[in-house]
């Protein structure tokens, strides 16, 4: 009990200097994090879209994830980084309220959906006010936020997973704006098969469905790579995956030898 009175104190801390502006919505932020309500979840496989869409013949569609997918055999990736400048979120045409996105570098979640070690940023707008999280998270636990972080639009940010066993390993995010740099060590977590390296921009789940989308604009993961035992590979050839929701896709992803690319599409 004392533990997590501490981590709220933490989480309260963390949030009101992210979000100064309006206590109400801070309040209402420091609840869901407290509660471990934020958490990305495995790629959620979608119909595909109600009308072509130009790079339909060469993407995947998922109701919640767009980015790059490399897939091989169990026990091949060891790492995966990947640098990204955080965009400032707005509310799609026509939306209002609680709109937001993640961007994060992983290891399995698509073909293998029993673990997931991931960090990245949360890009959050509400009411006109934009807030960000920087968190860790080993799926199917919950994410957490890093603490002394602070996140803001236009900073360069690296994001690093390292699986030093199958059941342990490091989560890192270096921010180049401010110098600063987290990590977090995991230890005797659920198995990973380190069949799947990806670079996402993802719609995460909170309070038991999908948040509301924000428009993140374009988010490009440069230097991305993933470490296997035998060297380092890149995103060229992997899977491509585009969000759709209701019929309607919301993204374009794309990828080149040292970067994915994700574009917001949707209204």
């Amino acid at each position: 009990m004392i533990f997590a009175a501490l981590a709220c104190q933490v989480l309260v801390a963390t949030a009101a200097f992210a979000l100064p502006s309006s206590r109400e919505r801070l309040a209402q932020r420091i609840a869901r994090r407290a509660a471990g309500a934020h958490q990305s979840l495995p790629k959620q496989l979608s119909s595909g879209p109600t009308t072509a869409v130009s790079n339909a013949t060469e993407a995947e569609f998922s109701s919640n994830w767009s980015g790059a997918v490399l897939v091989s055999g169990s026990g091949t990736y060891r790492t995966v980084t990947g640098t990204f400048t955080v965009p400032t979120p707005r509310e799609p045409s026509g939306g209002s309220g609680f709109h937001s996105s993640s961007a994060w570098v992983g290891i399995d979640g698509d073909t293998c959906g029993t673990a997931i070690l991931q960090t990245g940023v949360d890009f959050t707008v509400s009411g006109g006010s934009v807030s960000f999280d920087a968190w860790f998270e080993w799926f199917p636990a919950a994410a957490f936020d890093f603490t002394g972080f602070p996140v803001s639009a236009g900073d360069s940010i690296t994001a690093t997973v390292t699986a030093t066993s199958r059941t342990g390993g490091t989560a890192t995010l270096i921010n180049h704006s401010t110098g600063r740099q987290v990590s977090h060590t995991f230890s005797g977590q659920p198995s990973l098969c380190q069949e799947n390296a990806e670079w996402i921009v993802e719609d995460f789940e909170e309070g038991g469905g999908l948040v509301p989308l924000s428009n993140f604009g374009t988010v490009t993961f440069t230097g991305a790579s993933a470490g296997t035992s035998s060297g380092t590979v890149t995103p060229a050839g992997a899977t491509i995956i585009n969000m759709e929701q209701n019929g309607r896709v919301l993204t374009s992803a794309s990828a080149s030898d040292s970067s994915v690319t994700v574009e917001y599409t949707g209204p």
